[in-house]
């Protein structure tokens, strides 16, 4: 039998509680920091070293990070045993690496619980099909597999359990996920005190949902405002008319516009459309969706070359070639 986290065989002496955390090449540094870190302080503010952590890659050796930071890697053994295992996401959601295959079968055979974040995680979920309705991954990733897999309906919050594996939205939430797995290895001081160090005021629920899946992206202090940006952000594939947001908030046309006018300096529909635009260039620069794709997907079913344009200055291809362009010449360097 497996011997419990955090105990010996024999279950007197106590053993570090083990972690691998898995990179590719083109790693998200923030997510691999956010993992490590939470690991390595908690180590620092406890009076005995609670975690130890291997750092794994399909080939072992060093692993870039497109930020430039390299990570020396060791391979996957059939022998390691870790208690807990974290996939970084990549800046490639196509990248072969994130479909995990038999590590991750070994690994759940090992009895370990293993954390898919971003990129690795949608890649989990394309795999599983109909069988991933509702299971979470970033919400970029949400948007691809929805434009491209019929029916499909990935989840808005921050990480959903599906039996050994839990898939993340990953970026900054990667934090609270860490922090939510060391909760269970540590006493409550001990855990209050690592996330004062990270300024982390609040270890935020799997079930709480992503910024861009409905929750807040502005905050003015004015509840009519905030809630209509929240709807907004909430309603980016299928625009509300503002006649309907208006019927919604229950104010006036005009009270909403000076509402508008006076913190955020826009009109109602200016700013939404903005706000749809911004996330039409996210996807256009950090995704491999076509254009008519991305137009789609932000709720331009028709002119989104144009209107695009006449906000960036440049068409969506444009933009899109001179972005690879310079990414070419720096990696080349």
């Amino acid at each position: 039998m497996r011997p419990m986290a955090g105990r010996s065989q024999n279950g007197d002496t106590p053993r570090p509680v083990q972690f691998d955390i898995v990179l590719t090449e083109g790693f998200v540094l923030t997510e691999f920091a956010a993992v490590a870190d939470a690991l390595r302080i908690t180590n620092r503010v406890g009076a005995v070293p609670v975690f130890g952590w291997i750092c794994r890659s399909a080939k072992g050796g060093p692993v870039a990070s497109p930020a430039g930071a390299v990570v020396e890697t060791e391979p996957f053994s059939a022998t390691a045993r870790p208690d807990y295992v974290f996939v970084i996401g990549n800046r490639d959601p196509m990248a072969p690496e994130l479909s995990m295959g038999q590590p991750l079968r070994r690994y759940i055979r090992g009895g370990a619980k293993v954390f898919l974040l971003a990129e690795a995680a949608s890649r989990y979920l394309k795999e599983k099909g109909g069988e991933a309705q509702g299971l979470a991954t970033h919400w970029e990733n949400s948007v691809i597999l929805r434009e491209r897999m019929e029916l499909f309906g990935a989840g808005t919050q921050l990480a959903s359990e599906d039996g050994a594996v839990v898939t993340c939205a990953g970026m900054g939430t990667t934090l609270d996920v860490v922090l939510s797995v060391i909760r269970e290895h540590v006493p409550s001081a001990t855990l209050t005190t690592v996330a004062n160090i990270f300024l982390h005021e609040r270890i935020r629920d799997f079930s709480t949902r992503q910024p861009m899946g409905g929750t807040t992206g502005v905050s003015t202090g004015d509840a009519d405002l905030d809630r209509a940006v929240q709807i907004m952000q909430a309603h980016i594939e299928e625009p509300v008319a503002i006649g309907d947001l208006v019927d919604e908030l229950g104010v006036s046309a005009r009270t909403l516009e000076r509402k508008f006018r006076t913190y955020l300096d826009a009109t109602p529909k200016t700013y939404y459309r903005r706000l749809r635009l911004a996330q039409a260039n996210n996807l256009l620069l950090n995704t491999s969706m076509s254009i008519h794709e991305i137009g789609l997907a932000t709720g331009f079913s028709s002119g989104f070359s144009a209107l695009y344009k006449e906000f960036f200055g440049l068409t969506p291809r444009e933009m899109r070639e001179q972005r690879r362009g310079t990414a070419w010449k720096r990696e080349r360097r």
